[in-house]
């Protein structure tokens, strides 16, 4: 009898003791899960995209945008006005509410948050209440890329949101300024979009993206703009007779017509034989281009494939 109390507690004791080893086990396992993925956290590029307009961070990005989140990167769309006053017949507070859905929608395409602000379209200027808005947005996205109009353009609302954006540039690193949002202890690097206007100065492209197995994707999220793409632009340039009816006919009208208006990697050829090799740069049909504007991190020849790591040259 003694034997056999004697036995189970040792047989207690060792099943203690397992226990204790498999807690100590799985605390160890949970510790080198937790840390690794906060290694992937800390990895993880955060990328805020900002245009005037609902449909213009998609236009100049959007095929580099999702690139960017399938490598699982966080990417935010902002539009600073609400594009109240871009269609020839809907009235103004409908019409933004329209444009608000429809910028999330385009969002939705690549699995991204796109947000609209409230700023009246045709009325955006470079005030310090306008600059704070955008301080706290690039902050809060705890931003290592910020990309954004060039402020030479032919709307004053691309203009003034490439002012407010190089206004805030320095300023999301400073303490004191909005001081209930935390600064930024590294500044992002700061990013032109591309444009065609030559004065004061052209457009240089630093770096192109090769968007060619994602340009229908690029096309997916702005025919969520319909309003824009399929109503107000055309009627603008004088082609809305052109226009289809049908929803599954306006997008292969779309993808005819935009295309190579906002993708075009005719000017960039140069550029983009520099980086992915003669071969292949000269077959390259779609890309995006973006210029360091000089402001916050540098991009340069050392760090250009930390911030677009799916710029693969091709072996010589």
């Amino acid at each position: 009898m003694k034997n056999i109390r004697r036995n189970s507690l040792k047989i207690a004791r060792l099943t203690r003791d397992a226990k204790r080893c498999f807690l100590l086990l799985l605390f160890a396992l949970m510790t080198i899960i937790y840390a690794s993925a906060q290694d992937k956290q800390e990895q993880k590029l955060h990328v805020v995209i900002i245009g005037a307009h609902p449909d213009d961070a998609d236009y100049k990005v959007g095929g580099t945008a999702y690139k960017w989140v399938q490598m699982g990167y966080d990417v935010l769309m902002v539009s600073l006005t609400n594009g109240d006053a871009g269609h020839q017949t809907i009235k103004a507070r409908e019409l933004a509410k329209i444009r608000r859905e429809e910028a999330r929608k385009s969002g939705e395409v690549i699995g991204i948050r796109y947000i609209t602000l409230d700023n009246h379209d045709g009325q955006l200027m470079p005030t310090y209440e306008n600059r704070l808005q955008v301080i706290k947005i690039i902050r809060e996205q705890k931003a290592d890329i910020v990309v954004f109009h060039r402020p030479y353009d032919y709307h004053p609302d691309h203009r003034y949101t490439g002012v407010l954006v190089l206004d805030a540039a320095y300023m999301v690193t400073v303490p004191k300024i909005l001081p209930s949002v935390p600064f930024l202890e590294k500044n992002p690097v700061f990013l032109f979009m591309s444009d065609e206007f030559t004065h004061p100065e052209p457009f240089k492209a630093d770096v192109c993206i090769d968007i060619d197995d994602v340009i229908e994707k690029k096309m997916d999220m702005l025919h969520q703009h319909k309003s824009q793409m399929y109503e107000w632009l055309p009627f603008n340039t004088g082609t809305l007779n052109q226009v289809p009816v049908s929803d599954t006919d306006r997008r292969v009208w779309l993808g005819k017509t935009v295309k190579d208006e906002s993708s075009s990697a005719t000017p960039y050829r140069d550029k983009l034989i520099e980086l992915y090799g003669n071969e292949k740069g000269t077959k390259i049909k779609y890309c995006e281009a973006f210029q360091d504007s000089g402001y916050g991190t540098r991009l340069t020849k050392e760090n250009m494939s930390y911030y677009f790591p799916f710029l693969i040259p091709e072996k010589q």
